[in-house]
């Protein structure tokens, strides 16, 4: 084997290993990146929303409660 192809078979070795560690690493990073949004980020989204719909809800009653007070106020 020449010298030459002797440093491209072991720049390749390395190569590989390199890839495959960085796969394995991106692997394991991403599952534990999922549980995170699973277990935190999704019930905040959820407890927020939750909040933000009964504030839409009350003031649209608010808005309602107006809109009958104004109206029996025209009639009278």
């Amino acid at each position: 084997m020449t010298d030459f192809n002797r440093k491209v078979d072991e720049t390749t070795a390395r190569v590989n290993k390199s890839v495959s560690e960085a796969a394995n690493r991106l692997e394991k990073e991403s599952a534990e990146f999922i549980k995170y949004l699973n277990e935190e980020v999704v019930p905040a989204v959820r407890q927020q929303s939750t909040k933000a719909l009964r504030t839409a809800a009350e003031k649209l009653a608010y808005l309602a409660d107006y809109m009958e007070r104004s109206k029996q106020q025209g009639s009278k």
